[in-house]
């Protein structure tokens, strides 16, 4: 029979469970602390109770007891954007057997709204943020009296943050080559603005340079969404000719850019290769089959989490870097060039 209480549908409490396992109050937090200074009987008896009265720790308590809400944040700067799915997958296999919950803000919501979305989480009281969000729209995080790791390449001023990210320029590097191989020698790139945009461009650079070809960029001062790969694309082969391949900043860019060639009557990758960047499921599609580099995004997540509960747990430690090899991965949307 279960320990009596004042309603029938109210909640044991860790007094409940003291008394049915004959223990103290102290002793019942000892066992949910996972303290190794209670034997082993004693221990038994406390989760048997725990069991059978169905308790549960309050999460609220916990957080007060610890000075900590066991919270993060994460600021990101577009939903649409399949990275950040990713992302969030590699956080949360870290941070939920952790105990730890997540809370997520888009700033071009909190934008619409007039809020600062960092205001929101330090009302919160999180113990830390991940920033994931490009330049133009993060606020200023110099100032911030709580931890943060930067997921990705980032033009912020992230001060004294971890950051984890894809080396994108060794990527980029990837992606030329990939296509080189191929015999192709006129490679566009489709670029944008932002961190990850610059890091793919110099990336780009660097290897038509390299392999003694012409740069050519479209888009530079656009954003990385598919109708602005759509509208590049379309500039692109409205002003250019002989371009055999092109490689776009990232896998939404490289869907637009396959509906501006499906317009001007070209065949993927009969007539144009396609690369993408990121390793969408857009690119794993059995429809696309678009060949794109595959960042490793649940990894950047993953390897966040870890960077931030390492300087959630030692604020005073020097300064991370981390920066993931990425990969290729070659599909049906490349080919040899037309000859």
């Amino acid at each position: 029979m279960k320990a009596s209480t004042d309603s029938a549908s109210a909640r044991p409490t860790i007094y409940d469970v003291a008394h049915r396992a004959g223990v103290s109050k102290s002793l019942v937090s000892l066992v949910l602390r996972g303290s190794p200074n209670v034997s082993d009987p004693r221990r038994e008896a406390v989760q048997a109770a725990i069991d059978e009265l169905g308790y549960r720790p309050s999460r609220a308590a916990s957080a007060l007891a610890a000075n900590r809400t066991q919270s993060i944040g994460l600021l990101i700067d577009d939903f649409h954007n399949p990275w950040f799915v990713e992302v969030l997958r590699g956080l949360r296999s870290v941070l939920d057997p952790a105990g730890w919950n997540i809370s997520v803000a888009d700033l071009q919501l909190e934008a619409l709204s007039g809020r600062n979305p960092l205001d929101g989480f330090l009302a919160m009281h999180v113990d830390g943020l991940i920033i994931a969000a490009e330049p133009h729209a993060a606020p200023p995080l110099r100032n911030l009296d709580v931890p943060f790791v930067v997921a990705g390449v980032r033009e912020l001023d992230s001060g004294p943050a971890d950051v984890v990210a894809s080396d994108e320029v060794q990527g980029a590097g990837l992606a030329v080559e990939h296509l080189v191989q191929l015999g192709h020698r006129r490679i566009a790139h489709l670029s944008g603005t932002g961190g990850s945009a610059k890091a793919r461009l110099d990336g780009y650079l660097r290897s038509v340079r390299a392999a003694g070809l012409e740069p050519l960029v479209v888009g530079e001062s656009g954003d990385t969404t598919e109708e602005a790969g759509y509208t590049a694309a379309r500039e692109l082969f409205s002003g250019h000719d002989g371009v055999t391949a092109v490689f776009a900043a990232n896998d939404t860019m490289a869907l637009g850019a396959l509906a501006a060639l499906k317009e001007h009557g070209l065949r993927t990758p009969e007539d144009v290769s396609v690369v993408g960047y990121d390793n969408t499921p857009l690119a794993e599609s059995r429809y696309l089959d678009l060949t794109s580099i595959d960042s490793h995004n649940a990894s950047i997540g993953s390897e966040a989490a870890r960077a931030l509960l390492g300087r959630i747990a030692e604020p005073s430690a020097p300064r991370r870097q981390l920066l993931l090899a990425p990969s290729l991965m070659a599909r049906g949307s490349t080919a040899a060039p037309p000859s």
